[in-house]
């Protein structure tokens, strides 16, 4: 039996492909360690994704290219490295690594249990994420999010957010005596509450800040895009057609706003009956056309299960009170999608052929 070699080992790891950028390691630059150890070898890879089902996939095919050399055991490191926006020298949040807006075209389309969900979700998979309920009017984040009290100062300058599941959350509803109190502001005002918001609040290190915004095309989105630069948008619709033509008005702004759209999600896409049959109570199709019209994926179709208005209900939202259900693992799915389109996007904007590279802390997982 020939003897197995360090250089044949890195070289058949080197051609191994990458399934967030289809790429191979050697192109993307991601391998940047190898051992071999007796009969078993030790690799380290960077990947700009933190999804799970990307890290397995890749050691698959590790495990396959390695078998083609005689190796039958592999201790995988993975560096989970968020790739970042860019940020200008007056950015108010440079720390903040990705801004992800939540939009929809109207109300009523569940815009809030998807960025509760999908916020939860990214930080299950390890991330440093933070949600700002921008939607003024309409504040829903301590209700699901079960969280009351009132932000405070440790400098007199930064306000703490309140945090719950390891989520930094801010909302104007933790300013509020009253939860039902009506808040009535002329639009300076609104921008201005916004602005603390954002540059106010003591967001830290984040991978993800997730803005959850208030419906339609207001002025909301053009305060944020004046003032920082956005990772991009996250539309939310439903099948109807009612949903979709007033998502086409959102998506038009965004394009006028040079925010970039990073998908579609369409909530309520189904229902699935006790005897396991689909039944699309809302029409179907809908965000797949929004999709195809605008040429970005459809990130999630999200079924309709009581279950995830009662859990938002009672401030545990299901990604977090149920995780196994077959709702959350679509959550936790949506979640990973975009952090890989966020990964490819920013891959696409550096140009060149290597992932995107990140300075600042890394996340590692072993996958042996």
């Amino acid at each position: 039996m020939a003897t197995i070699t360090e250089e044949a080992v890195h070289a058949a790891l080197a051609e191994v492909v990458d399934p967030t950028f289809e790429a191979t390691l050697a192109k993307l630059g991601t391998l940047s360690e190898v051992k071999l150890d007796g009969a078993k070898v030790l690799a380290r890879v960077r990947v700009s994704s933190p999804a799970e089902s990307v890290q397995v996939e890749l050691r698959k095919r590790a495990e396959a290219a390695l078998k083609a050399v005689g190796v039958d055991e592999l201790a995988l490191v993975f560096d989970v490295q968020v790739p970042t926006r860019e940020t200008t020298s007056n950015d108010p949040i440079p720390a903040v690594r990705n801004v992800i807006l939540v939009m929809s075209g109207k109300g009523g389309v569940g815009k809030s249990t998807v960025a509760a969900n999908l916020a939860l979700a990214l930080a299950r998979s390890g991330t440093r994420v933070g949600l700002l309920d921008a939607d003024v009017y309409g504040p829903s984040v301590p209700t699901m999010l079960g969280i009351e009290g009132h932000p405070t100062s440790k400098d007199g300058k930064l306000i703490e957010p309140l945090q719950r599941f390891g989520v930094k959350l801010m909302s104007i509803g933790f300013l509020l005596e009253d939860p039902r109190q009506a808040v009535i502001w002329r639009g300076a005002m609104l921008h201005g509450a916004l602005q603390q918001f954002i540059s106010d609040v003591n967001w830290g290190e984040l991978d993800y800040l997730v803005l959850d915004l208030p419906p339609g095309t207001g002025d909301v989105a053009l305060t944020l895009a004046q003032n920082l630069k956005v990772t991009g948008a996250v539309m939310v619709t439903t099948p109807q057609e009612v949903a979709v033509i007033d998502v086409h008005k959102a998506l038009s702004m965004c394009k006028k706003l040079d925010i970039p759209v990073l998908g579609i999600v369409e909530n309520m896409s189904y229902f699935v009956d006790p005897s396991g049959e689909r039944h699309a109570l809302f029409g179907e199709g809908g965000g797949a056309r929004l999709a195809e019209e605008w040429k970005t994926p459809v990130l999630a179709q999200i079924p309709i299960d009581p279950a995830v208005g009662r859990a938002g209900d009672a401030g545990t939202p299901v990604v977090q009170s149920d995780p196994t259900s077959a709702s959350a693992k679509v959550f936790m799915a949506l979640a990973e999608n975009l952090s890989e389109r966020i990964a490819r996007l920013h891959r696409e904007r550096a140009g060149g052929d290597e992932a995107p590279v990140t300075e600042g802390p890394k996340r590692l997982r072993i996958l042996r």
